[in-house]
């Protein structure tokens, strides 16, 4: 892994220090609904303040495109990080100009403010080097803790991070030692697991992960487009029928990398696809013509569970069926209970990421009891693909 400056490296006593958050909360009818990115936020800032940094938050919130939309501001989130802080966190109605400058100046040791939305701004998500100028006028030192930022080259990010001493904040570090541990120095042997629906968005994520890992365990409906490839008849499942000569050249190079690629033994199928539908589980022989493929059976998941008891690492992006609904979330919630007991009793490290995995491991209660759960979503998946990101990459002493 590249070296990055933490917080081990900085005193803050006395510095400004612009903070990069992820504050890009879900919102309902004005109201936060989940408040996991403050949760792993507020210690960087807690850690910053109580050392006597003058702690100047700045984040993106949804997409107004560079005009103020009012609901999209981030006011409500002073409140939440305050909360959070148990302290005073004053808002600040710009991220760069005049008001922003006089808020900085007047800090003193342990204050914490947060500026508005910086997509108010265009400049912002063209990373445009006068923006970028003025965010920096108002600190002296950078700090990112928005991994979940980090692959959009934007002003906050990028451009800010090259004008300023940049340092790691503490999530940021966590992810980057996490994703260091599962894919760039991990303990072998090593086994992902991807899901999800199609083949097509997950081409360069198969392709860097085959040549990485021991064995590919791949579920959701995208199995159902390699099974099909290989010949077998998936009913009404969902699959990519212009995607079959594209998977059968991804089984050939994993082949080639000596990685195993375990697809579905068999499957659990219903004519329906809703809650609690009459289902029942066949062989991948055995779809029948009216029916579909919603999750993979037991056997697949005994098979999934061998590789795991004989794993140093997983990694895992991606449900193996439709885990919103019962019954097709049985295979998920059975694999992330058995990866939770080996994380606890015989030190697997379980590295998970991306939205649907999130929920999916939340869903089967496990989500604490894993080695490291991102909420990096499109950061953690671009990583896994094997790109360049360049938030992360900025921060390199």
């Amino acid at each position: 892994m590249a070296k990055f400056r933490t917080l081990d490296s900085l005193d803050p006593r006395g510095k400004r220090v612009l903070l990069r958050a992820d504050l890009n909360l879900p919102v309902k009818d004005g109201r936060i609904t989940d408040r996991t990115r403050i949760d792993r936020l507020s210690p960087t800032i807690a850690e910053l303040a109580d050392k006597g940094g003058r702690v100047i938050v700045c984040s993106h919130f949804d997409r107004p495109k560079g005009k103020r939309v009012p609901e999209m501001s981030l006011a409500p989130m002073a409140e939440a990080l305050a909360e959070a802080l148990g302290k005073k966190v004053s808002f600040v109605d710009d991220c760069v100009g005049p008001e922003a400058e006089a808020a900085a100046a007047a800090m003193r040791d342990g204050d914490v403010i947060l500026l508005e939305n910086t997509r108010y701004h265009a400049g912002e998500e063209k990373n445009d080097p006068e923006l970028a100028r003025g965010m920096a006028k108002l600190a002296d030192v950078f700090v990112n803790d928005a991994f979940s930022a980090a692959h959009r080259a934007h002003a906050s990010t990028e451009g800010v991070a090259r004008l300023l001493p940049a340092y790691a904040g503490r999530l940021m570090q966590a992810e980057l030692e996490a994703l260091d541990a599962a894919l760039g120095n991990p303990s072998r042997p090593v086994v992902a697991i991807v899901g999800g629906a199609k083949v097509s968005t997950k081409l360069d994520l198969i392709g860097n992960l085959s040549s990485k890992v021991d064995v590919l365990v791949i579920g959701g409906a995208m199995a159902n487009t390699f099974l099909a490839a290989q010949g077998h008849a998936m009913g009404k499942s969902l699959q990519e029928a212009e995607m079959h000569e594209t998977a059968l050249k991804m089984l050939a190079e994993a082949r080639a990398n000596n990685c195993e690629i375990l697809l579905p033994i068999d499957l659990v199928v219903s004519a329906t696809f809703a809650a609690n539908a009459p289902s029942r589980t066949v062989g991948i022989e055995s779809v029948p013509a009216d029916m579909m493929a919603l999750d993979v059976g037991p056997d697949t998941v005994a098979a999934i569970e061998a590789r795991l008891r004989q794993a140093s690492t997983l990694v895992w992006n991606g449900p193996l069926g439709a885990f919103e609904i019962p019954p097709f979330d049985a295979a998920t919630v059975a694999v992330a209970q058995s990866v939770a007991a080996l994380t606890q009793s015989a030190g697997l490290k379980s590295i998970g990421g991306g939205g649907d995995t999130v929920s999916a491991l939340k869903h089967a209660g496990v989500a604490e009891r894993m080695t490291y759960v991102s909420a990096a979503g499109g950061a953690f998946l671009e990583w896994l693909e094997g790109k360049t990101l360049p938030g992360v990459a900025a921060l390199e002493a």
